[in-house]
C-alpha cells in the first residue's frame, strides 16, 4: 500500500517553526510520507512541492494571525495546477483577534479548505481527520476517532478565547 504523500509548512511571512516541526514528526511518525517545506512559503511553493510530490493533501499552517490573507486564491491556484483532487487543510491561529471559530471555519471552508483547524488542535486529530477524509481509517481507528472528534469540538470552542493582540 502507497503511503499517504502531505505537503506541510508555515505559509506568507510567519516563521513559527517549531510547531511545524512536531506536525512533521507527528505525520511522519504516523506513517505518512512529508515533504515539510518550512517557514515563510508562498502558495507557489506549496503548489509545485504538491504536484512535485504527487501529494495526497496540503496542510497549512499559520500562528501569526495572517494567515486568511496568506491563503486568499489558494484553492483556485490549485485546481489551475491539475491538483483538484488534493486535500487542503489549514490550522493554527489563522485569523487576528477573538472570532466565534464556526464564523472563522466558515469563510476557511469558503474559500475552498476541507479542514480548519484552531490553536491547540493536536496533531493526533490532524492525523485522524486525514486518514478520514483520504477513507483509509482502520477499525481501531474510528473507534479511537470518538474521542479525537470530542476533543477537537473542544478546541474549537475554545478559539474564540485565543488572540493574538
Amino acid at each position: 500500500m502507497r503511503k499517504i504523500k502531505i505537503v506541510i509548512g508555515v505559509i506568507g511571512a510567519d516563521v513559527h517553526a517549531v510547531g511545524n516541526r512536531i506536525l512533521e514528526h507527528a505525520f511522519t511518525s504516523a506513517g505518512f510520507d512529508v515533504t515539510n517545506l518550512g517557514v515563510m512559503v508562498s502558495q507557489e511553493e506549496f503548489i509545485a512541492a504538491a504536484v512535485e510530490t504527487d501529494a495526497d493533501a496540503i496542510l497549512v499552517s499559520s500562528l501569526y494571525g495572517h494567515g486568511e490573507l496568506d491563503v486568499r486564491g489558494l484553492k483556485d491556484k490549485c485546481d489551475e495546477a491539475g491538483l483538484e483532487g488534493v486535500l487542503l487543510y489549514i490550522g493554527g491561529n489563522i485569523v487576528v483577534g477573538k472570532q466565534p471559530f464556526v464564523e472563522v471555519e466558515k469563510r476557511f471552508k469558503k474559500m475552498g479548505f476541507d479542514r480548519v483547524f484552531g490553536p491547540g488542535t493536536s496533531p493526533e486529530a490532524g492525523i485522524y481527520f486525514l486518514k478520514k477524509d483520504l477513507g483509509t481509517l482502520t477499525e481501531a481507528e474510528r473507534e479511537a476517532g470518538r474521542e479525537i472528534e470530542q476533543s477537537n469540538e473542544h478546541v474549537e470552542a475554545d478559539y474564540a478565547g485565543s488572540s493574538t493582540d
